[in-house]
């Protein structure tokens, strides 16, 4: 593809966005109907999620499903129905939809909230609108409804985010409460260690809950494990194994060795690593997030031929859905074959809208294969799709774009995909540091001083870099030096911003 073409691709995404804005036409309309369609012989629980279930798109809202089910007389009762879509909405990690369904389930049934009603709330404020505002929630919660559901729910956020110190301080306060002998808290602590290479904690809080006889359960091990896999600790990771194994009182599930397969790459030790995932593939039959990890566990080790046999097992045992799919396509580009992955999308698009809903996560996979790779032409091949089915771009979307756009150096063009990437951003989302320092590079030498202020600025408002970054970068768009550098962001201290467009390693602890 020509480089000037590039503006008009671009372009052209964005009228059709904004078409579809100003004309009003819905995006949940057409999906309403069909599973409308399908859902009238459903019990009400099933029926009512199928209505929701469609609308995959977390910028969709499901507030008029939920006022039409009233307006036709359906029954609306908190435990059967709202709490049980809430749980399964949260399973698929559509947060924002779930805060609806929470927030309508009291501002317009009222129904009272309860502890655990509370607990799931400020979960799904954080994970939606950000640490600040889940903390501002916490402070609003009568005192009569801050229990050990309710703190561990802060304690988890905390962890979310990578915040230590105030996790520790949650901690402290449920040990000045009496509430510190819960595992599932005492997990979300551990986990924090793990994932900030707190490794000298991890020991001393497992010290700490062996003194207060806090019994570990599976997913104990499976953060000690994969602490042990960090720091390479081989003699760790076997006598973890080995005490599991032993110990018959514990019913080891499949993720388990997914855990235990992984801290094996991790350090090396290919052969135990597929002798622990022959284990697993042996405990995951009719279960979809099991095959999943199956897929990844075998791409990682470089096992192609075990990925196209898994994916055939896998379509003959249950239906795939569009996680199967996700798992399938990242996994054949993770062993370098992007002729397969692209037979199985255009497998995965036959599909839609008859049995499956369109997730733009699926073809995101591609863009940032061709982003890093090309060719450039199937770039725009992927991006006229997602146009023709109507899909929406999210972030990682309009991240791709902003670097297919840098390579061909359509620097306005890219600097703009960017702004759009941080806008719709979800809070966890992050853009890839060189990108980054592209654009703000070409900001600088275009004098655009007030642009660059802005887009660092937004960086802050989307809870991307901290004050202490912005007065950095600030500084350097400000120096009056087209020369001076960022040293690929060494100046963000390794951690303010990372690869996030792409997919990261799982090492299966949450």
């Amino acid at each position: 593809m020509k480089v000037g073409q590039w503006s008009w691709v671009f372009k052209n995404v964005k009228t059709h966005l904004d078409f579809k804005s100003v004309m009003g036409i819905s995006w949940y309309s057409t999906s309403f109907r069909a599973a409308t369609l399908k859902a009238i012989t459903a019990s009400p629980i099933d029926e009512l999620f199928r209505r929701i279930s469609p609308l995959g798109n977390q910028s969709i809202s499901i507030v008029p499903i939920l006022d039409q089910w009233v307006a036709e007389g359906k029954p609306v009762d908190k435990k059967r129905h709202l709490q049980l879509c809430i749980k399964l909405l949260r399973q698929y990690k559509r947060y924002s939809q779930t805060l609806e369904m929470s927030l309508w389930m009291t501002d317009k049934r009222y129904f009272p909230l309860v502890a655990s009603d509370v607990a799931v709330r400020l979960d799904l404020i954080g994970k939606t609108h950000g640490l600040k505002e889940a903390e501002n929630y916490f402070n609003s919660v009568p005192k009569q409804l801050k229990g050990l559901e309710v703190y561990s729910s802060l304690l988890h956020c905390y962890g979310c985010f990578r915040s230590v110190e105030k996790a520790e301080a949650v901690m402290q306060r449920m040990r000045d409460l009496g509430l510190d002998r819960c595992i599932v808290t005492s997990n979300s602590l551990l986990t924090l260690y793990y994932k900030t290479g707190n490794y000298k904690k991890v020991d001393t809080f497992r010290h700490e809950m062996e003194e207060k006889g806090i019994a570990y359960n599976v997913n104990t091990y499976c953060i000690c494990l994969s602490a042990y896999a960090a720091q390479c600790n081989v003699d760790g990771i076997n006598n973890i194994l080995q005490k599991v194994e032993s110990d018959w009182a514990l019913t080891l599930p499949w993720n388990f060795y997914a855990v235990v397969t992984y801290a094996y790459i991790k350090v090396g030790h290919m052969d135990k690593a597929l002798a622990m995932l022959k284990k697993f593939e042996a405990l995951c039959k009719g279960n979809c997030g099991a095959y999943n990890q199956l897929l990844r566990q075998y791409a990682k080790l470089g096992k192609k031929d075990d990925v196209l046999r898994v994916w055939e097992l896998y379509k003959t045992n249950m239906k795939v859905y569009n996680k199967g799919y996700l798992a399938m396509i990242s996994s054949l580009l993770k062993c370098d074959d992007i002729e397969s992955a692209e037979k199985i999308f255009d497998e995965w698009e036959s599909h839609i809208p008859a049995t499956l809903t369109y997730d733009i996560r699926i073809p995101n996979l591609l863009l940032g294969a061709y982003a890093r790779k090309g060719p450039l032409g199937k770039f725009e091949r992927i991006v006229n799709q997602i146009v023709l089915k109507e899909g929406k771009p999210d972030a990682s979307t309009w991240y791709f774009f902003a670097k297919i756009l840098l390579m061909n150096n359509e620097m306005e063009n890219a600097v703009n995909a960017m702004k759009e990437a941080i806008l719709i951003s979800q809070p966890w989302w992050k853009p890839c540091d060189e990108s980054l320092a592209a654009c703000l590079k070409y900001l600088k030498e275009e004098g655009e001083i007030d642009e660059a202020e802005k887009l660092v600025n937004l960086l802050v408002d989307r809870d991307i870099i901290s004050s202490e970054v912005q007065v950095k970068l600030l500084s350097y768009v400000k120096d009056g030096n087209v020369d001076s550098t960022l040293d690929g962001l060494v100046i963000l201290d390794g951690s303010a911003l990372h690869q996030s467009g792409e997919e990261a390693d799982d090492d299966g602890i949450d």
